[in-house]
């Protein structure tokens, strides 16, 4: 059941009275606040991950529905199998617990009623759980609890609410209600494939585990860890990136036959009925890391390679034993989305893309989107990724329609801002608005390139210089929702291998800037669009950008320098200059005539206000 009549509130940051579960039907864990992840752990049948008689995965269709004292909001969420109830320290593969994740959106009570039922595959079909057989050790179960008022400061997404489409070009954070852009890292693809979760190994020989080793150092006192010490690389790479005022990063949970061969969810690499509760519960250490850290999941949900069997976009099937029900949404396709859901769909700040690269047809992609939108009980974002010279047959039939809220857009990195305009544009016309951002810069065998004199191989045709201008500037200047870098293959720490960001500080150094701007200019940017045509550019090229709202402000960002000159409505305004390179800003003065002069050859941001 979707939210009804939903009021969001503002986050607060005043530290509460503790408070106490009302009955314990169920074991609450988890600090009793607004946002935060409130944990119920129920005892159940006994079962094991591994098993057939029952399969704890697809056998039992186990929900609890959260309803709001006021009675004009209720949630039902997923829930899942958790083995012993703390697999990522035992690495339990049996036991008896059962288990769901809630992040209330309200103060004060909270009511929660368990529904199981059991059949066999009864997961695959909503319209078998009328007749099925209710699972009396859950079903029915009941309680409450009462939720306090946040105590958490940003970054932490707790302070911020969440994350969720509000038909803009821009995701806005449902508690403070500010407006989201985004920057951060697109590579590793494999960076689930981590020697320190259970059950992970490496397929292929030349894409080994990663230890992120680099990233111990930046591991805290304090920070989580799972079986003493476990963790510690991948936690303080996370550090690392939001101490470097990033706030995104995407993975695969699944690439088997892929290019990396080494993330799965399963309890064996095609094993796609059984999942691995330890696994899986270390991956939530981390990513509940991330959100209280500030960034958000892009969960690529499948790798190009297993999507759907296809030979490109032709209807011949192929013989990929890996790929998801053979690319239609049938019972492993189901399990997979639901899983994802139960176990990590109470993060505050993510996102489902539907594929890396995706190459499956409407009639498979649309179901996929449709099931999620319905299981997911908070409507997180849905976006797609392809290839650039597919997008427009791709995305053009979900032009209008509510299927996708975005796009993540794999574009040549000097082409970020004419394509990122145009599907913005696209998009706005067909009714639906969709968020924007760029996700992956070709070609794809360089990418965004290692900072200069960083180890290995660095040299590109292109520089770090060109990145910030045409894809860091170029997407934001579009309107875009902001990017991930990409890290090409042919160059150090690159997309399967990467175990250090340190690689391209220079380059989320740029990023950092441009998000600090935003946000302490106090840019509207969500109220603006792109209007290139007022500094005489209606191709949308490379040459001048210019996004604006009607009477101000207009911001023009010239790459190279040099001048130009602007329609502006009558009246007076003021000019400053931002330098993106170093995040200063000129003192504002008035704006002679409707020229601008950078103030040298190097990119410069005009900032205009009446």
């Amino acid at each position: 059941m979707k939210p009804t009549h939903f009021l969001p509130a503002l986050a607060a940051f005043v530290l509460p009275l503790a408070a106490q579960p009302e009955t314990q039907d169920a074991t609450i864990t988890g600090e009793l606040r607004q946002w935060h992840k409130v944990t119920l752990t129920f005892d159940g049948p006994e079962a094991s991950e591994t098993g057939t008689d029952p399969n704890p995965f697809t056998d039992f269709d186990f929900r609890v529905t959260f309803t709001h004292q006021n009675g004009d909001v209720s949630y039902t969420v997923p829930g899942y199998f958790a083995a012993d109830g703390d697999a990522a320290e035992t690495s339990a593969e049996e036991g008896d617990q059962w288990r769901v994740h809630f992040s209330p959106d309200r103060t004060g009570r909270w009511d929660y009623e368990v529904d199981c039922r059991r059949g066999e595959a009864i997961i695959a079909s909503e319209a078998d759980r009328a007749d099925a057989i209710i699972e009396p050790l859950l079903h029915g179960k009941k309680g409450s609890f009462t939720i306090e008022e946040s105590d958490k400061a940003a970054p932490d997404f707790r302070a911020r609410g969440r994350l969720a489409y509000v038909g803009k070009h821009h995701l806005r954070f449902l508690g403070d209600q500010s407006y989201f852009l985004k920057a951060g890292a697109d590579a590793p693809e494999t960076l689930l494939a981590y020697a320190d979760f259970d059950g992970t190994k490496a397929l292929k020989p030349k894409v080994p585990l990663k230890t992120w080793e680099p990233h111990v150092r930046d591991w805290k006192e304090g920070d989580p860890v799972w079986q003493k010490d476990k963790g510690k690389g991948l936690i303080g790479a996370l550090n690392y990136l939001s101490a470097q005022g990033m706030n995104s990063f995407s993975f695969l949970p699944y690439n088997v036959d892929g290019d990396g061969s080494n993330v799965w969810p399963f309890t064996g690499p095609r094993d796609k009925l059984h999942y691995d509760c330890s696994k899986l519960d270390q991956w939530a250490v981390v990513f509940d890391h991330a959100t209280a850290r500030g960034l958000h999941l892009h969960f690529k949900m499948q790798e190009n390679e297993i999507d759907d069997n296809r030979k490109g976009l032709g209807d011949k099937k192929g013989k990929i034993e890996a790929s998801l029900d053979g690319g239609e949404l049938e019972i492993e396709r189901k399990l997979y989305c639901r899983e994802l859901i139960a176990r990590f769909g109470h993060a505050l700040a993510l996102n489902w893309n539907l594929g890396e690269e995706n190459t499956q047809i409407v009639a498979e992609l649309k179901p996929m989107a449709t099931f999620i939108r319905e299981l997911d009980p908070y409507d997180h974002p849905i976006v797609l990724h392809t290839y650039p010279n597919q997008q427009d047959r791709r995305y053009t039939p979900f032009l209008g329609k509510d299927t996708l809220t975005g796009l993540s857009l794999q574009n040549p990195w000097n082409q970020v801002h004419s394509l990122t305009a145009k599907w913005r544009r696209e998009s706005a016309k067909a009714g639906h608005p969709w968020v924007c951002a760029n996700d992956e810069q070709n070609p794809a065998g360089l990418g965004v390139p290692p900072d200069p004199g960083y180890p290995g191989k660095t040299e590109a045709p292109y520089s770090i210089d060109d990145i910030r201008k045409l894809t860091l500037w170029g997407n934001l200047m579009a309107g875009g929702a902001g990017v991930e870098y990409y890290f090409g293959y042919q160059l150090a720490q690159n997309d399967l291998l990467a175990e250090d960001w340190r690689s391209r500080e220079m380059s989320w150094k740029y990023a950092r800037i441009a998000l600090e701007f935003f946000r302490d200019a106090e840019i509207p940017f969500e109220e603006m669009t792109c209007r290139d045509e007022l500094i005489g550019n209606p191709r949308n090229d490379n040459s001048k950008f210019c996004l604006a709202r009607a009477g101000g402000p207009y911001l023009v960002y010239l790459p190279d320098g040099g001048s130009t000159s602007i329609r502006l409505p009558e009246g007076k305004f003021k000019l400053a200059w931002f330098n993106p390179r170093t995040g200063e800003t000129s003192a504002a003065k008035p704006l002679e005539g409707r020229k601008l002069e950078a103030p040298d050859k190097d990119d410069w941001l005009a900032v205009i206000r009446p």
